[in-house]
């Protein structure tokens, strides 16, 4: 099967290959996963569910691949940007408040079950609805907690009113990493903590959570189980916090886990060896379901951090990157198509990986099943959400 992902790889590319193989390649490819969906429909149901997939495009039309992705896999999500990493170019999917609200309201109604709609609106550097396409000013966590309760307060209100109003139903906000290390290239240099005072993120986390909530907003926490002591940044390559990493860093999450508000929490791809001596995060299954699960006692749903990023695919083939990750324990899979390349057949090429996986055993299907589940229980929570945190 990695045989034929590669050539799958290859032939989908940007590279010197003829439209006639791309497309004879596309047309095998989605051929093979409509016989896996008359096979056994309930199986690419539930992988479906599990993705969370990002597209380019500021309008929909037939030739988007997103609405095949939708309308033939019901996939679990989608992810916007306002800038596309493979072209290195803007717009993405965001130009103005008028044109996103059209496009979420178009993404929603290709789908026959709620699509989560999602985006990283911290605020701050991460931030994709710039105040020059027409939305509010958003500052950044630190900022934030500088100016105390009522400033995070306000910013998410804000946040979540905005969203709201857009059709956005899931924020990668707020961020608890705590801020062991002000120079952390990706967390603390661009001011993306609310402190290095773990009772603090645990403070401001839960006022940020409770208002985007009130809004109709699902939070997801990040990164689990710490970014904030890396010296490197994880989109660019691996980053080892082996020996920089405290256990203070899982303190929000103890204390957010036990309020019974975290719907979601997002990993991280660092190494650490003091969880596991093996595997980064996102693929460890000592981490993911030993601590998070067993230890901490969540229950909601995991989802992983891009899998495009460079800690993932310098290090590991996407079919190993697949299988390790869902095997340990993440319910959802962050397919930005947002790194270095951009495949508009991620979401057949993973389906058909993923199907195959189960089928041989590697993957267990009651896994596959638990985090549909996971997902389904999310959404139909989510109908009630304003009620709930109200």
């Amino acid at each position: 099967m990695k045989q034929l992902f590669v050539i799958l790889l290859l032939t989908l590319s940007f590279s010197s290959c003829g439209q006639s193989s791309v497309t004879d390649s596309t047309e095998q490819l989605l051929a093979t996963v409509e016989q896996y969906k008359q096979e056994d429909p309930k199986l690419i149901s539930d992988i479906a569910q599990m993705l969370l997939v990002g597209f380019r495009g500021t309008e929909l039309s037939d030739t988007n691949h997103i609405v095949r992705d939708i309308k033939n896999w019901d996939i679990g999500g989608v992810i916007l940007f306002e800038y596309d990493g493979p072209s290195a170019s803007r717009p993405r999917n965001i130009t103005s408040p008028e044109q996103l609200t059209r496009l979420c309201h178009d993404l929603q109604y290709l789908s026959d079950k709620t699509l989560l709609i999602s985006i990283d609106q911290e605020g701050g550097k991460v931030n994709r609805l710039k105040e020059n396409y027409g939305f509010p000013r958003f500052i950044s966590a630190q900022e934030m907690a500088r100016y105390g309760i009522d400033s995070v307060r306000h910013y998410a209100q804000l946040t979540g009113k905005t969203l709201k109003n857009l059709g956005i139903n899931l924020n990668f906000a707020p961020c608890v990493d705590v801020n062991t290390n002000p120079n952390c290239p990706v967390i603390g240099k661009i001011e993306r903590s609310f402190s290095a005072n773990p009772k603090l993120v645990s403070k401001y986390a839960l006022c940020w959570i409770e208002n985007q909530g009130r809004n109709g907003v699902i939070s997801c926490l990040k990164h689990f189980p710490g970014h904030g002591s890396s010296k490197k940044d994880t989109h660019a390559g691996l980053a080892d916090v082996s020996n920089t990493w405290s256990s203070i860093e899982l303190d929000p999450y103890k204390t957010l886990i036990a309020s019974g508000k975290i719907d979601m929490i997002m990993t991280t791809h660092v190494f650490n060896a003091q969880l596991d001596s093996v595997y980064p995060a996102t693929l460890s299954r000592q981490t993911l379901t030993h601590l998070l699960r067993d230890s901490l006692h969540y229950t909601g749903v995991i989802i992983t951090d891009d899998l495009a990023m460079g800690a993932m695919v310098q290090e590991y083939s996407y079919e190993d990157i697949l299988e390790r990750a869902i095997n340990s324990g993440a319910d959802m899979l962050c397919l930005s198509n947002n790194g270095k390349e951009y495949n508009a057949n991620i979401v057949p090429q993973t389906l058909e990986i993923v199907y195959q996986l189960v089928k041989e055993g590697r993957i267990n299907r009651n896994r596959i099943e638990e985090a549909a589940n996971r997902i389904t229980s999310l959404k139909n929570k989510y109908s009630h959400y304003e009620e709930i945190y109200h």
